[in-house]
């Protein structure tokens, strides 16, 4: 089988000769530390690994105020940044991480009434078709699935209204948040039409939306189940028109919300958070043929870099998994950190490779 063969198969949870694997890193990782360890300079690591899956791009612009990306206060370590969804954020100019969240423009239902029309046409701006086209086909080459990502309903609330105002407005004003995901629901739909229309179609979509922190889901199943469910199987329902397969990435510990996840159709759960508590082998117990899963590989069992360990870990799960006949790719439980050697990563991929045979 082909890797686009392989990865198309696991996403449909249908039988492959192996399992698959991908990666996601932060920044510092590979920039910083791997290319004075022994990794080449200037490779990708989907070529270097041999990934089977290629992200292309398909972000597009979902701001209220469209390309604002203003520079408010800057020091030798941080940049004060006003983006186009109105939020006020503190990033580290030298380092990756979550940004600090120091202000918002748009925190009531008031101020949301007052810009929503702007999400409410089209605009075929936003989208950069040439350069996603161009992208698309160069994918194809690879030989990989080929991917588009974005941000969906809970990402863009918090990036929008934040944490701190719309995980109360869940309870306190839930006629907002059903029209704010409503808004982006439409919008989503519509834009997409268009770029795949235009540009083409990828192979499958990830969607980035992190419902869960280390405890928990950010609410209760039953509020989720109200409040996000309906624009989630909306949406996975709108990729699967077009034939389409659907990554949800979602930080945290959310084994609460599997009943949601498994009710709104996504086809793959991804990170898998370890450190949060999540394991991958108790859920393929539990729902192995319902979902397909990527990740879990426990980056703090990792940054040990201890061989044996790693073995334990990487060895344990895949042959677990086996054994459940569950779909799965080789993944970090979030990303690759900068304190994990390139000789323990390598080591991890060369574990799963000599027991990813199905």
């Amino acid at each position: 089988m082909t890797q686009k063969e392989v990865a198309s198969a696991l996403f449909r949870r249908q039988p492959a000769e192996r399992y698959g694997i991908y990666e996601h890193f932060w920044p510092e990782t590979i920039r910083d530390n791997w290319v004075n360890q022994g990794y080449p300079r200037d490779v990708s690591p989907e070529d270097h690994f041999g990934y089977d899956i290629q992200n292309v791009g398909g972000w597009f612009d979902t701001a209220i105020w469209p390309g604002r990306w203003e520079v408010v206060e800057e020091t030798g370590e941080t940049q004060l940044i006003r983006d186009g969804r109105g939020s006020l954020l503190r990033y580290w100019k030298k380092k990756s991480g979550t940004p600090e969240h120091v202000g918002f423009e748009v925190t009531t239902p008031e101020a949301w009434g007052k810009v929503r029309d702007r999400l409410l046409g089209t605009d075929r701006a936003r989208l950069n078709i040439e350069e996603t086209k161009k992208s698309l086909e160069w994918g194809r080459k690879t030989g990989r699935m080929v991917v588009f990502g974005n941000l969906f309903v809970f990402e863009l609330m918090r990036g929008t209204i934040g944490d701190e105002n719309f995980l109360p407005a869940l309870l306190e004003e839930p006629d907002w948040v059903r029209d704010f995901c409503q808004v982006y629901l439409d919008f989503f739909k519509r834009h997409y039409a268009i770029m795949f229309d235009s540009a083409g179609l990828p192979d499958a979509m990830f969607v980035y939306e992190d419902l869960g922190y280390r405890n928990g889901p950010f609410c209760s199943p039953a509020t989720m189940k109200a409040l996000v469910l309906p624009y989630h199987k909306a949406l996975v329902d709108f990729f699967k028109s077009y034939g389409l397969p659907v990554l949800l990435h979602s930080c945290g510990d959310i084994r609460k919300a599997i009943p949601m996840i498994l009710e709104a159709g996504w086809d793959v759960l991804q990170p898998l958070e370890a450190k949060a508590g999540v394991n991958v082998v108790e859920l393929a117990r539990q729902i192995g043929d319902r979902i397909a899963f990527m990740g879990n590989i426990d980056v703090t069992v990792l940054n040990k870099n201890d061989k044996n360990l790693i073995k334990a870990e990487v060895e344990g799960k895949v042959r677990e998994l086996k054994k459940l006949k569950a779909s799965y790719f080789f993944h970090s439980d979030h990303s690759v950190p900068p304190d994990v050697s390139y000789e323990s990563y390598k080591y991890a991929l060369e574990v799963f490779r000599a027991n990813a045979r199905l």
